[in-house]
């Protein structure tokens, strides 16, 4: 298959705390340099890789750094990566959006890109209005647009509104049209970005339905950033893992996605303390977390092994009432099974309890999860009040059978995805 992209030495630098990324001072010193001495542009020569969450000594930061990979025609490649890695940015390079500090970008053919909510799409314009706009920018007649007008419109679910100023229009109704143009104009590259998020779960299938028709019945290529590695493995045949601004791995889809997912397994810590970063917002914590532990330092555990949970909890309020839930999720964010502790407990105002959280019975298959974990009243059947949620906390992992072959549960948690748990909670100690 002929080459639909090409990515030759991409690099992106940024210089932080700016608007611009130079100022007069800089800008004169590189014009110097560059056109009078004949020298190497001196700010590429500094500049640290994006890692967010470390400090740096540079005010200058690489975005991406020597990005090389070619895209086939019809090939629908995945780019994973954490926040900050810099999957948005080579995206933006693509769709021109920005421009590379180093490096060139050949496209064959019209691009259609959907970066973020709302792209392209003039506020004041009604839906209909915008639709011909952007028809008219990838370089298609009225006629082509007529054409695709009903199918557009059908497919986002917007028909009722499609006379409205798309200002008008939320965010879910903005993305479903914002897709519906970019795919249905025929594009011969179309890049969407995680902005697929925001819609619901039947809009998603659909839109992961319509890449698939567009790459292998039109042979059209598509790029597709997401962070549900669900989506990823149904939809691309192969990836890349992105990981501070470098390609960290490149290749089949499956191993890209075991790739992404271990990547900083080795780090994981088994004790955390909790900050409201890790916490849903908006909750009353009237009993919230202190901290979360695996008990004994253990990540491993046996399909049959009960996996304990050491929690220190604190109180704002009195609290008659409440309990410890979970749920359980794979490393692709599929959730596979949520679970109510067995004991209520009651604490007062001020109060620190520890509480062993045991999840037991619970045969799940070999793999990587993680777990999420909610402190309130009522469950999961009948409505709960939650006090706090903590969310992405501590992995572990299931690498043997102890009755060495696979059992029936773990088989039917393959096929189907979703199991019944069992749990004991206990207080510790109190203070």
């Amino acid at each position: 298959m002929p080459t639909a992209i090409k990515f030759e030495n991409i690099s992106k630098q940024y210089r932080l705390g700016l608007v611009s990324t130079r100022t007069l001072s800089h800008d004169l010193n590189r014009w110097w340099q560059m056109n009078i001495l004949r020298k190497e542009d001196p700010y590429l020569k500094i500049g640290e890789v994006n890692d967010r969450a470390h400090k740096g000594n540079s005010e200058y930061v690489w975005a991406l750094k020597n990005i090389n990979f070619e895209v086939e025609q019809g090939d629908v490649v995945g780019i994973i990566g954490k926040n900050g890695a810099g999957k948005s940015t080579l995206l933006k390079i693509l769709s021109k959006v920005t421009t590379p500090t180093t490096g060139t970008i050949k496209a064959k053919g019209r691009i259609a890109s959907l970066l973020e909510v709302g792209t392209g799409f003039h506020p004041e314009m009604t839906g209909k209005e915008n639709i011909y706009m952007n028809g008219a920018i990838m370089g298609m007649t009225r006629n082509d647009i007529n054409r695709k007008f009903d199918e557009i419109v059908d497919f986002a679910g917007v028909e009722r509104y499609i006379d409205t100023p798309v200002k008008r229009y939320s965010s879910g109704m903005t993305v479903r049209l914002g897709f519906a143009v970019a795919a249905f104009l025929e594009p011969e590259i179309l890049v969407v970005d995680e902005v697929l998020a925001v819609g619901d779960a039947e809009f998603q299938k659909k839109a992961i339905g319509k890449m698939q028709d567009v790459s292998r019945g039109d042979g059209r290529t598509v790029l597709f950033v997401s962070h549900n590695m669900g989506a990823i493995r149904n939809l691309c045949k192969s990836a890349l893992v992105l990981k501070n601004g470098t390609i960290n791995f490149a290749g089949e889809v499956n191993n890209a996605v075991d790739h992404y997912s271990s990547l900083d397994k080795d780090n994981y810590s088994t004790f955390k303390l909790i900050d409201n970063s890790m916490r849903l917002k908006d909750l009353p914590l009237n009993v919230q977390f202190i901290s979360v532990e695996l008990l004994n330092g253990i990540n491993k555990f046996a399909s049959d092994q009960p996996i304990e949970f050491l929690f220190k909890i604190q109180a704002n309020k009195d609290v008659e009432s409440f309990r410890l839930n979970t749920t359980i999720y794979t490393m692709d964010d599929i959730s596979i099974g949520s679970v109510s502790g067995t004991t209520f407990f009651s604490i007062q105002v001020n109060e620190i309890q520890c509480i062993k959280f045991s999840l037991i019975n619970h045969n799940l298959a070999l793999g990587e999860y993680y777990a999420s974990f909610s402190l309130g009243t009522g469950n999961f059947s009948t409505g709960q009040k939650d006090f706090d949620i903590i969310t992405n906390i501590l992995s572990f992992r299931i690498d043997r059978f102890s009755n060495g072959h696979d059992s029936f549960f773990a088989q039917w948690h393959r096929a189907w995805g979703n199991i019944a748990f069992q749990s004991k909670t206990i207080i510790v100690n109190s203070q």
